[in-house]
């Protein structure tokens, strides 16, 4: 019980890694695909060291630090009426969700080429929506959940952040032009997934497991939430992913909007 304690009376302190960085926001093929989705200069990743210990029992204490931290602060934005903007009120709470992230490998969409929402070719089937003109089965899959193909992914599943991670990609941002194919949004899931998620191998064994832990965060001043953003939508998002080895935390950040229109 001591050792658990003294957890909790942790104060973490955080440091900005500005040479920290990540192919999926420098490489030219996906940052035209963030551009076709909308999703172009709306999308951040930034990584800060910490000094401390990381329990993810204490994952809502460490994110309060966090976004207390005058380190923090002072490179901190968010994306308000299309600027980057630093959070001016201080954060007098947060809300953490753990978001499990345990796949090593993309056999989880395994269902999505089987259920027929895709045709042989991996094309994305149409199909009719009373509100969206230009609506498929992949969206209705992810949304709808009384449609028939929504739980081809199972449940436990749909809630790792591998999934969460496509289904952000599929819905994209204000303005996204959606794609005929699934392939770019797997490969791109697959990219970032990669860059963000830190893994290592039993020397016995010989495989693979996940070390981070990722946390779906908001945080509130005394306004309300003031990040990610002012707004409750699906695809305004904050995900921190902890190394507990490095002692590094990336906070991965989408604004949802009209992205930019050239590279």
């Amino acid at each position: 019980m001591a050792g658990k304690k003294c957890a909790f009376e942790q104060t973490f302190s955080f440091t900005p890694l500005f040479s920290k960085t990540y192919s999926f926001l420098h490489d030219k093929a996906t940052l035209e695909l963030f551009m076709k989705w909308s999703m172009l200069g709306r999308v951040s990743a930034e990584t800060y060291s910490f000094d401390q210990i990381f329990y993810p029992y204490n994952s809502q204490e460490f994110a309060l630090r966090f976004f207390r931290d005058p380190n923090v602060l002072a490179s901190l934005r968010r994306m308000e009426a299309g600027a980057w903007v630093p959070l001016v009120k201080p954060v007098v709470s947060v809300d953490v969700e753990v978001v499990p992230c345990s796949k090593v490998s993309m056999d989880l969409f395994d269902p999505v080429y089987s259920c027929g929402i895709l045709r042989p070719s991996g094309h994305v089937v149409k199909c009719f929506h009373e509100v969206y003109p230009d609506y498929d089965e992949l969206r209705q899959m992810l949304q709808e959940e009384d449609c028939g193909h929504y739980y081809a992914v199972g449940r436990e599943e749909r809630q790792e952040f591998l999934f969460r991670l496509f289904k952000h990609l599929c819905l994209g941002g204000e303005l996204c032009q959606y794609e005929d194919t699934v392939a770019p949004y797997i490969n791109t899931t697959k990219q970032i997934y990669k860059d963000l998620i830190s893994v290592q191998k039993d020397p016995e064994t010989k495989e693979i497991s996940v070390v981070s832990t990722v946390l779906k965060v908001s945080a509130y001043d005394e306004c309300g939430q003031c990040y990610p953003g002012r707004g409750d939508k699906e695809q305004t998002f904050a995900y921190m992913i902890v190394d507990p080895f490095k002692r590094h935390v990336c906070l991965f950040y989408h604004c949802y909007g009209v992205g930019t229109f050239t590279l």
